[in-house]
């Protein structure tokens, strides 16, 4: 209680925190302005009987869940900030094989500004595409016919595309314009903090369908199927999780750095020894998020195909077709959540993007030339290729131990859904990607905050409140 006071007497920290918590507020409050010329009823009434097992409503649930915005709620900040993030993915991406971008961003601040100012003009027309689709899905994709309304149908068709067009890239551009001015004036990261108020906000409703769905009695009927061991295990589990993601968002492995020795006159300078620090989850959240998106598209391929070649008549096909429509559907059953076979996939996907990540993000043989220029060097191993060789010998080895977490926080939700019958919006919080960002987000914050404080002499989140910043610190966990 002491701590969170101190907050609040730094004038400068307590500016920060006040205008990000406004931020925040004007996203939730534009987060409710619904699209004109669409029929919200039905649109929640589609929502409120759409599958999560089926490909389009996983795919709405996971874009909504990363994205901070809901496309199962048609409002002016539907595609949240997803197409911002889009581009600024792509650019990263870029930069590791076009040459050009590659020596911009070697340039310091001024070229990353410059390629910062690039995503933000790319974001514009991914913000039209994505737009589109989402209309056009709703004119005619719906379940039940058309979600919008029949005057907007008839009399102003084009006018409710040329409305919704805007709105959803307003709307996305100023989530992203927001959170650029966290960034300068607020406190933390902006996107990462939009993600993360979307995230939290599904929480309540989450708490509540569990409430309607719990049995004290330990007797299930109807719509109350969870029962109090259910709730302890959820609780375990969620507890268990959560300190696991602590623990590898915070993991390291720390090199030791020796300085060389500078004679000047009769001076001897440097000869310290400081550490380099390896991130075990170096990819963060990007191997759960392509791995899981990719993993949307099986589903819907498969199911295409297995309507396609369902047999008109035993007497007109063979017996070929019967035994391909077969293998198709026994296939699609494989892809479904909570299959072994999508579990199996889901994980190799997870590896396979988590090493993919670390390469582009990683490069030893830059560190080592860096580590050479600055006159440094790893004891036992000489400058250059050398100690290249070693960095990415370790990058690899706690590169595996990182993505076999991922695999466990992927696969937990899901497990759980399917062996204990509890819907996913609720074990959702048990893993997975939001639960990734949220725990790496609020590490963050802490860390900025607890930054400020002992900057200015007051102790930190983990310093027990005391003046001085005395006490224990976050620090990153060795390995």
């Amino acid at each position: 209680m002491k701590t969170l006071l101190n907050i609040f007497r730094v004038p400068e920290l307590r500016n920060k925190v006040l205008f990000t918590f406004f931020m925040l507020l004007i996203y939730r409050l534009g987060y409710q302005i619904p699209l004109i010329g669409v029929d919200q009823n039905q649109l929640q009434e589609m929502a409120k009987n759409q599958d999560d097992s089926s490909a389009a409503g996983r795919l709405a649930s996971y874009v909504s869940l990363f994205s901070g915005g809901n496309l199962q709620q048609s409002t002016i900040f539907g595609l949240g900030i997803m197409p911002y993030i889009s581009s600024s993915i792509i650019f990263q991406l870029l930069t590791t094989v076009v040459p050009s971008l590659e020596k911009l961003q070697k340039e310091g601040e001024t070229g990353r500004k410059k390629i910062q100012e690039w995503s933000r003009y790319a974001t514009v027309p991914l913000c039209v595409l994505q737009a589109i689709f989402w209309l056009n899905y709703m004119r005619g994709g719906g379940q039940g016919g058309s979600l919008i309304m029949p005057a907007f149908r008839r009399q102003f068709a084009t006018s409710f595309w040329l409305m919704g067009l805007m709105s959803l890239t307003a709307g996305s551009i100023f989530l992203m314009w927001l959170g650029e001015q966290i960034d300068e004036y607020g406190l933390g990261n902006g996107v990462s903090l939009v993600i993360l108020a979307g995230i939290v906000a599904r929480m309540p409703a989450a708490i509540g369908q569990l409430v309607q769905q719990t049995t004290l009695t330990g007797q299930t009927s109807g719509v109350r199927q969870i029962t109090p061991g259910k709730i302890l295990f959820l609780a375990g589990c969620f507890v268990f999780v959560v300190m696991g993601s602590i623990l590898i968002t915070q993991a390291q492995r720390r090199i030791a750095i020796q300085q060389a020795k500078h004679t000047r006159g009769r001076r001897v300078y440097g000869g310290n020894r400081q550490y380099l620090p390896l991130r075990v989850n170096h990819g963060g959240v990007m191997p759960i998020i392509f791995a899981q998106s990719l993993m949307l598209f099986p589903g819907v391929i498969l199911g295409m195909i297995d309507r396609a070649s369902m047999p008109q008549s035993s007497a007109s096909t063979g017996w070929y077709y019967s035994w391909f429509h077969s293998f198709i559907g026994w296939l699609n059953g494989q892809f479904v959540p909570g299959a072994y076979l999508r579990l199996i996939c889901e994980a190799a996907m997870i590896y396979f993007f988590a090493y993919f990540w670390t390469t582009v993000q990683f490069q030893p043989k830059e560190m080592a030339n860096q580590l050479r220029d600055y006159g440094s060097f790893i004891p036992g191993l000489r400058p250059g290729k050398r100690t290249a060789d070693y960095l990415e010998k370790v990058m690899t080895r706690i590169t595996y131990v990182g993505a076999a977490f991922l695999c466990i926080i992927a696969v937990v939700p899901i497990i759980v859904t399917t062996n204990l019958g509890i819907p996913y919006q609720i074990t959702a919080f048990l893993g997975g990607t939001g639960l990734l960002i949220v725990v790496s987000v609020a590490l963050d914050m802490v860390q900025r905050i607890e930054a400020n404080l002992l900057m200015r002499n007051y102790g930190g989140f983990l310093s027990g409140g005391s003046s001085g910043g005395k006490g224990k610190r976050i620090k990153g966990r060795q390995y």
